[in-house]
């Protein structure tokens, strides 16, 4: 079997106990961005699966556009990428 050299894990632990594997990340074509899609390509920067710049590059997004979703993250869990669930937090 041939595995595909890259830079970086392959997997990592997340706090839950959870193991995330490249394989659980979007695909690269993704153009409808639910939450738990967003969710994932968050989990997998900030827990050292893929760089910051690999996950801009890959997925199309600017610096800006992806801290919006790291702090709605922070702030209100998965839950907080949901549009309806932004709009009615910036009405706040």
């Amino acid at each position: 079997m041939y595995l595909k050299k890259i830079h970086g894990p392959r997997a990592v632990t997340l706090p839950d106990g959870t193991v995330m594997t490249r394989a659980d990340l979007p695909s690269p074509e993704t153009r409808r961005w639910v939450a738990s899609r967003k969710a994932r390509v968050v989990k997998a920067v900030t827990y050292g699966l893929i760089p910051l710049k690999d996950a801009l590059e890959r997925y199309g997004l600017s610096e800006e556009e992806f801290d919006l979703w790291r702090a709605a993250v922070a702030r209100h869990g998965e839950a907080g990428l949901k549009v309806t669930t932004l709009q009615r937090y910036r009405q706040l």
